[in-house]
Formats: C-alpha cells, structure tokens, sequence
C-alpha cells in the first residue's frame, strides 16, 4: 500500500470521527496549518539555498498570472 493510499485511509478514519460544523472547520484548518507550514519551510529552503531573494520577491509581485480564458473564443 503506497503512502498516499495510507493517507487517504488516515484521513477517512479522521473524517468519521468528525460529529459537526465546528469539528469540520477545526480540521480545516488543521490542515491549512499544516499546508501552509510545508510551504513554509520550502520557501525559507530556497532562500536560503540562495534560489529566491528580495528581487524575486518583488518580481512575483509584478507578475500577472491570471488564466487567459479566452472569452470571445468560446461566446455562442
């Protein structure tokens, strides 16, 4: 069994034992803390691996990434 099929498995058990709204928003954000955190650490990694620096910062926020969806393509 792989590890992420062990996750999922993880997960379901969590899931079931989740009885309400305010038991699912605290595992919400649980999660999101967790996530977030991995992030984290990866960005404080390529800092400090010299990858990203203040320059590259400032260059992402220049950047504009929204999807092209092409509006005028898909009208009827």
């Amino acid at each position: 069994m792989s590890y992420s099929q062990m996750a999922q498995l993880e997960l379901l058990d969590a899931l079931n034992n989740i009885n309400s709204e305010a038991e699912l928003n605290e595992f919400k954000n649980v999660l999101a803390h967790y996530f977030a955190n991995k992030a984290q650490k990866a960005i404080d990694a390529l800092w400090d691996e010299g990858v990203i620096n203040d320059e590259t910062i400032e260059q992402w926020g220049q950047e504009h990434m929204r999807t092209p969806y092409g509006y005028e393509a898909h009208r009827s």
